[in-house]
């Protein structure tokens, strides 16, 4: 069973198994820089059926490992069980309906999602709970959500302005629509990104969605990542301040009755501070059941919406996540680049075949993990070297010549920092049963951005 828009069960599948499966049916060739030439014009189940591993791929290459991506996803899935929150996880980090799927079926609330293009590959693929964590002004996607949410398979947006309101109205108007559709306010802060900028800013969007006949107001939402970038003191405190304003919101929404619905939700959430997320708000959600509470007051959920845990990385989330931060055991990594040597031009330089095309760049650069011979043969660590640069196709990796030889051909393993930005590059991602054991490919992995 699943937890349906507001809290109810039903039996409807999360998200088309059909369609997802599908996608083993599906012909390799040269759009897929990640296949050998050797497998074009084989299907995906073909391939991995075959039961190739590493050594029969070639670089530049980004991999996966399903043994860490199954016991991240099982952890998180555990952690909010355990604190009673419900997780939306935001499908833009991967845009991989077979990782919605092992997200979903750990009892994922639905997928969040960032825009129109995004929206629709989700429905493509059946995913049948849907979150825009932004506002709807573009009026073609304005109709396409009209004519697509309903009440069982709802798709959530946001409002940050009488402005949009006003948009989604006119549009509505315009096309003589009779949709009502549901919204959460969404609170910012000075310096981020889209919100109202202050509580009082964001009551005022809530009285006109109230009286819209085009908007249904269910929750309060945020995004306090866009406040913070780091772990430290400061930055924490920065984060808990605006989550108390996001409560603060909450409870006087519900003082004036703005809530147009039985069932609220209060999202905020990536995979930063989900952690605080939970402790300042979670409160809000015991409320709703307390002796001599209002009569009529709605039932209240906290959703969190972290995407990027499922893979992690060896950059920014590894030293950010709540998991890193407290002391405990990390996400695994999931993700790793793997490039090889084509020219060692200088003493301590060796230049690789990948580049900015291939490898996240933007939350740190790629870091040397290991070297050897050959993809898929034994590797020893790269003490002492770093990535100083990357081009367009070419990253260049500095190296100790007096302690160590790098010779053209080599290859190199890559950790590598920020997985939304490792996806993009790549419309399949062989997924490797343990980078660090069995090497076997396992799956194939098929991106929509």
């Amino acid at each position: 069973m699943n937890t349906s828009a507001y809290g109810a069960e039903t039996t409807a599948e999360a998200i088309s198994a059909t369609a997802v499966a599908a996608l083993a049916d599906r012909r390799l060739d040269w759009r897929h820089k990640a296949v050998p030439a050797t497998a074009n014009g084989t299907t995906q189940a073909e391939f991995v059926a075959a039961r190739h591993n590493l050594a029969d791929l070639q670089t530049p290459l980004l991999t996966l490992d399903d043994r860490a991506i199954r016991g991240n996803a099982d952890r998180l899935a555990s952690w909010c069980s355990e604190h009673g929150v419900l997780l939306a996880p935001h499908g833009k980090t991967t845009m991989a309906p077979q990782l919605w799927t092992e997200q979903l079926n750990r009892g994922a609330w639905g997928i969040t999602l960032a825009n129109f293009a995004q929206l629709r590959v989700a429905r493509e693929f059946g995913v049948r709970r849907l979150q825009l964590a932004n506002s709807l002004t573009d009026p073609h996607a304005i109709e396409w959500v009209a004519g697509t949410s309903t009440a069982d398979a709802p798709i959530l947006s946001w409002v940050d302005s009488a402005d949009t309101v006003e948009v989604i109205n006119r549009t509505l108007e315009a096309t003589g629509s009779e949709a009502v559709l549901d919204v959460l306010v969404e609170l910012g802060g000075t310096g981020g990104r889209t919100g109202a900028r202050s509580v009082d800013a964001a009551l005022d969007v809530a009285r006109a969605v109230s009286a819209s006949g085009h908007l249904r107001l269910v929750g309060v939402s945020g995004y306090e990542g866009s406040l913070a970038h780091t772990a430290d003191a400061d930055s924490l405190a920065a984060v808990r301040s605006y989550l108390g304003r996001m409560r603060q919101l909450h409870e006087q929404l519900l003082a004036a009755g703005l809530y147009g619905s039985d069932a609220v939700i209060l999202t905020a959430g990536g995979s930063a501070y989900f952690d605080d997320v939970v402790s300042v708000l979670s409160p809000c959600i015991s409320a709703r059941s307390e002796p001599g509470g209002p009569e009529n007051s709605p039932r209240v959920e906290l959703m969190i919406r972290s995407g990027a845990y499922i893979i992690h990385d060896d950059g920014f989330y590894r030293g950010i996540s709540p998991f890193s931060r407290n002391g405990g055991q990390p996400f695994a990594s999931a993700m790793h680049g793997w490039a090889r040597v084509v020219s060692q031009p200088e003493p301590g330089l060796a230049i690789l075949d990948a580049g900015k095309r291939d490898l996240p760049v933007d939350e740190g650069l790629p870091r040397p993990q290991l070297f050897g011979p050959a993809l898929g043969g034994p590797m020893e660590p790269l003490t002492g070297a770093e990535i100083t640069a990357v081009n367009d196709q070419h990253c260049y990796l500095k190296f100790d010549a007096g302690t160590t030889t790098v010779r053209p051909g080599d290859v190199v393993r890559l950790g590598l920092s920020h997985p939304c930005t490792a996806f993009d590059k790549w419309t399949i991602i062989p997924v490797l049963a343990d980078t660090d054991g069995d090497q076997t490919v396992v799956d194939l992995i098929h991106t929509f951005f």
